[in-house]
């Protein structure tokens, strides 16, 4: 059973098990770093779609039937999809995935989507409510900047603190804990809190939700008496160049150094420079395609371990920022490990 533990922590017992996994991403992902890890990559980011938005959906389809293929589970055994992504009412979700005709509940962390889905999905196996569960999200460039910044026709110029939204997708078919199964297994979550500093910039995201991620990981670390130093890798979902560095500020203000095994998503998706992308990656298929390429990859071959994934988010909308509003962050946290 789940077992609460300190103040915003769920220990399992029985461990949830990632039985497959994939990643589709856009063109410019896949000429990044990562790009020869993804699952499938497109060298047009409409995909036969009319709209942006119907592109997106293409994204979440196409990585949860290679991931549903991957992990041997057949369509009529999963019990619930777990789906989110940046637009309103999660449209893309919906779209791409009604004709799986599997029971859909749709989830908004903004960029903390990953983890969310993986949170609610390994509580729903855990307890016994689901035998599988996908957890899937996405995001892609041109329909996150329609909605949020400007038409990509305007040409507004972008500041060197901004971040690039990535056109892709992640998805996650977890499943009850086979103990033949060698696969990577759910250990803790950390659901995450808010966290409002007073940051309005809409281009400074790593700045808005890097003091959520640093509750979040203090608090992680305190709930299960671990250190950062028994963690192969401590990655957080897209703070990018700046949110990364003001993280690791505040953690060492608390006495915790996370700078030998921390990364970041947002950092390790773009060549910084070569791509000109400013301070990285950022959007739910940042951290979403980076999970499910090159983390999950690394711990099926039992190169990493014992890895914290922490996802981060901006909790704004349109109409918040046109109210001149506060961007408010989260984070939420999965302990993944052999």
């Amino acid at each position: 059973m789940a077992t609460r533990i300190g103040t915003q922590t769920i220990k399992f017992e029985k461990f949830p098990v990632i039985k497959g996994f994939a990643s589709v991403c856009g063109l410019k992902e896949s000429q990044g770093p990562l790009g020869k890890l993804f699952d499938k990559t497109f060298d047009d980011n409409r995909f036969g779609q009319e709209t942006w938005e119907k592109s997106e959906a293409v994204l979440q389809q196409e990585a949860v039937s290679l991931a549903i293929k991957k992990s041997n589970v057949k369509n009529s055994e999963i019990d619930f999809v777990f789906a989110g992504d940046l637009l309103d009412q999660c449209i893309s979700s919906m779209m791409g995935l009604k004709n799986l005709k599997i029971p859909f509940l749709g989830q908004f962390g903004a960029c903390s989507t990953m983890a969310q889905t993986l949170l609610v999905s390994s509580i729903f196996i855990e307890s016994g409510a689901a035998r599988n569960a996908i957890a899937v999200t996405s995001s892609h460039f041109c329909s996150a900047e329609r909605q949020y910044r400007f038409p990509l026709d305007y040409g507004g110029q972008r500041t060197p603190n901004a971040q690039w939204t990535v056109t892709g997708s992640g998805a996650v078919v977890l499943g009850e804990n086979n103990k033949n199964l060698k696969n990577p297994k759910i250990k803790h979550v950390t659901a995450g809190t808010i966290e409002d500093l007073g940051v309005t910039d809409s281009s400074n995201m790593g700045a808005a939700m890097a003091p959520a991620a640093a509750v979040t990981l203090k608090n992680f670390f305190k709930d299960t008496k671990t250190s950062p130093n028994e963690y192969d890798l401590i990655v957080s979902g897209d703070l990018g160049e700046t949110g990364a560095l003001i993280l690791q500020e505040l953690l060492i203000k608390e006495k915790i150094d996370i700078s030998k095994n921390y990364n970041d998503c947002g950092l390790m998706i773009f060549h910084k420079e070569k791509q000109d992308v400013h301070a990285g990656g950022s959007g739910c298929g940042c951290s979403a395609s980076v999970l499910c390429s090159y983390i999950l990859q690394k711990m099926t071959k039992k190169e990493l371990n014992n890895v914290l994934f922490m996802a981060t988010g901006a909790l704004m909308s349109p109409t918040s920022f046109q109210q001149g509003n506060n961007i408010p962050g989260i984070a939420h946290l999965i302990h993944i490990s052999n």
